[in-house]
């Protein structure tokens, strides 16, 4: 398995070498000559804030040294993940459209359930769409890294921010907490792009804008438009 460098991100044999149960040395870099992955004697809580503060040595350990790719059922673990995002999407969706009603107006549940379905599938295959084009003909990616499903898994491993949307469950927020979370997301994303290729902050920025405001162009195209045909197609 080919590690890497959390530092500069360049490839090594192995991290450390271990003389007996609790005893190892870290390795370190022959290209920086720093320690190639200080994670490994961190606890799990230190390596959740170094993601939150967008450290790209954090996106690193996470992508390349964290897990054995060859011992997970990567397929599984992908299909899990995208049944995460959806789902999550599912409830932020539905959150603004709550928020949004009180017009006077009574949509059944069949109705907003529809609409909300129509948001989140539509939206999030124009978003991958988007996102996977972009990543192919616009980005430099490393041989290794190049295949669809190593980008989406960590386009959905960097979205991890969308967890905070489950606290609203609990708490009540205002909307433009949603809106905070999005752009989080969309910044982890960029570097999560950033770590996985070779390409400049810039490309990988311009790669999830878009595919970001497709999405929300997407959504607020049902939120208005959609109602308001519907309600002609009925009246005919």
């Amino acid at each position: 398995m080919n590690f890497r460098c959390v530092q500069c991100g360049h490839h090594i044999k192995t991290l450390y070498v271990q003389y007996s149960p609790g005893n190892i040395r870290l390795m370190k870099c022959q290209n920086c000559k720093a320690v190639a992955d200080e994670f490994i004697e961190c606890e799990i809580m230190i390596l959740l804030i170094d993601l939150i503060l967008h450290k790209a040595k954090a996106y690193r350990h996470l992508f390349y040294n964290m897990f054995d790719h060859d011992a997970i059922n990567f397929e599984g673990l992908m299909w899990k993940l995208s049944f995460g995002f959806l789902l999550l999407d599912v409830y932020r969706i539905s959150i603004l459209s709550t928020n949004e009603e009180g017009s006077g107006s009574d949509p059944s549940l069949i109705w907003e359930c529809g609409k909300i379905l129509l948001d989140v599938l539509v939206g999030n295959l124009l978003f991958i769409s988007i996102l996977l084009f972009g990543t192919r003909f616009l980005l430099t990616m490393s041989s290794e890294v190049s295949g669809y499903k190593n980008t989406w898994v960590a386009i959905l491993a960097s979205s991890y921010l969308k967890l905070f949307l489950i606290a609203m469950m609990v708490w009540e927020f205002p909307s433009l907490v949603i809106i905070i979370i999005d752009i989080f997301v969309m910044s982890s994303n960029t570097l999560a792009l950033k770590v996985m290729s070779e390409s400049t902050k810039a490309k990988c920025f311009g790669v999830c804008f878009c595919a970001h405001f497709v999405k929300f162009l997407v959504s607020l195209a049902l939120n208005i438009h959609l109602p308001d045909l519907i309600t002609r197609l009925i009246s005919l």
